[in-house]
């Protein structure tokens, strides 16, 4: 049984950066099967979506198959977990298969999660199991239909193990898209080493592939950090806007690209709250809601100091004064792009004088007043639409919004255009639907127990996130209140 000839890689990462990773090929799966296959995803890839959704293409997704030409390897990096370093980490159960030509143009890796144990995997089994392995197909791909830039799932598969965790369950593989799997831990593994020339050879690497314009430039690294900076900034204001909480904002999850990189114990906030934490390990609130624009200024920090020999070899001083400008520009680097994304969800057309405080003021009424998140800003738009009733019912105290509201209707007699036209953009731009974790968990329990139907039905939902339809109420509902605490776990 030989792999459909439906991949043509090219690898500049095996080629390019030898000694950055081991070579490792995944393990045999008794009985792979595809579960789902990202159709669209297969054909901006130029891939041959029939032949995937065959036998041959699950054992590919499943790692037990190398098609012709792909390079599997466990890539090298270290990183800070939780405030601690470990100097090795590596892909413990993942594996890059190979990189392929989009048809935008674009390089994209091409990357199993849960084939088995690598040169990295320290203690653990090197596999992944079902559950963990849909939670990030759904998020990543609502996260994608949501505009926030993100590495995308193509295929989920399953082994035909059982793997031991809480108890038995399925055992799976993700196969995932990314521009890169570049990583700030991946320059921390050899600066920690001291080898200066390997950082260097990343960070031209890294420059080549995301941010080609600054191959001649004279500051070229001091420029690639403030690309890496920039798109940090703009991705975090934008999980902050539609209330992701990531999770495990450690520096090995934290991509160059300026994605959304592991999809392990994140959720989304129903009840609007800064402090609000989902991790299991994260019990000190770390990687809070509201304390990730400070973690992503953090591990940049941890970023630029692993390129400080090459912003100026011959004066460290300056090196550092040099770096330190540029990310202390961080915190209204990422303000700026933050109000921008709360004004369009405010149905401001620009940001203008006292909108940041508006902005702010809205969040410091909602805090503690049990407001769902999702819902407040469409219940918005229909007070442009001549009722505030129901932005005001999601407050435990109704006139507690109201000041507020009477300087937000000020606000928008100065915008042009009638109040239907602000109301229909503000639809455009805030969800009805997101993955509300009791969904989520529901889903994922059914298809751990064989049934796909409620994970299927609730990926097409999140496929529109901003058009209401009909029969759909309970997608865009709050938890019920006996849902409870939600907690979720590291598993993929």
């Amino acid at each position: 049984m030989s792999p459909p000839n439906t991949f043509t890689f090219d690898n500049s990462y095996a080629t390019e950066l030898e000694g950055f990773y081991a070579p490792c090929r995944g393990e045999q799966a008794p009985e792979p099967k595809i579960v789902q296959l990202n159709r669209e995803l297969a054909a901006e890839l130029l891939l041959d979506a029939d032949a995937l959704e065959t036998e041959i293409g699950a054992s590919i997704f499943a790692g037990s198959e190398a098609p012709e030409g792909a390079a599997p390897l466990a890539q090298a990096y270290a990183g800070h977990q939780f405030g601690g370093f470990s100097p090795q980490l590596g892909d413990g159960r993942a594996l890059l298969i190979g990189e392929l030509i989009d048809r935008h143009g674009m390089r994209r890796d091409l990357h199993l999660k849960g084939s088995g144990r690598t040169p990295f995997s320290r203690r653990g089994d090197g596999k992944a199991v079902l559950g963990p392995v849909l939670r990030e197909y759904v998020i990543g791909e609502a996260m994608h239909t949501l505009g926030v830039s993100t590495t995308r799932a193509l295929a989920a598969v399953t082994t035909g193990e059982q793997i031991m965790r809480e108890g038995l369950e399925p055992g799976a593989v993700l196969a995932r898209v990314a521009s890169s799997h570049l990583r700030v831990g991946t320059f921390q593994y050899f600066a920690a080493r001291e080898e200066t020339e390997k950082v260097r050879q990343l960070a031209d690497y890294a420059i080549r592939r995301h941010f080609p314009e600054l191959e001649d430039a004279s500051d070229r690294y001091l420029g690639l950090f403030r690309g890496v900076r920039d798109r940090q900034a703009s991705l975090v204001a934008h999980w902050l806007s539609v209330g992701f909480v990531h999770g495990v904002m450690n520096t090995d999850n934290m991509a160059i690209s300026g994605e959304t990189l592991d999809y392990g114990p994140c959720a989304f906030i129903d009840r609007y709250d800064p402090k609000a934490v989902f991790s299991s390990i994260d019990s000190h609130g770390r990687y809070a809601y509201g304390n990730q624009p400070a973690i992503a200024q953090w591990n940049l920090a941890r970023l630029v100091e692993t390129l400080l020999p090459l912003i100026d070899p011959d004066d460290s001083e300056r090196a550092i004064q040099l770096a330190t400008a540029e990310l202390e520009a961080f915190p209204s680097i990422y303000q700026g792009h933050w109000l921008e994304r709360m004004s369009a969800k405010l149905g401001l057309g620009h940001a203008g004088e006292g909108d940041l405080d508006l902005a702010k003021d809205l969040l410091d009424a909602m805090d503690g007043q049990h407001v769902d998140f999702t819902m407040m800003f469409r219940r918005l738009a229909d007070g442009l639409r001549g009722d505030v009733e129901p932005a005001r019912a999601i407050f435990d105290d109704q006139a507690v919004l109201d000041p507020w509201l009477k300087r937000w209707f000020a606000r928008m007699a100065l915008e042009d255009g009638t109040a239907g036209e602000r109301a229909a953009a503000m639809d455009r731009v805030n969800p009805v639907y997101i993955p509300r974790n009791h969904l989520v968990q529901a889903a994922l329990d059914a298809a751990t127990n064989g049934d796909l139907e409620p994970f299927e039905k609730l990926l097409a939902v999140l496929q529109r996130p901003f058009e209401r339809r009909e029969g759909l109420a309970e997608y865009e509902d709050r938890a019920p209140e006996d849902f409870g605490p939600y907690v979720t776990f590291c598993g993929t």
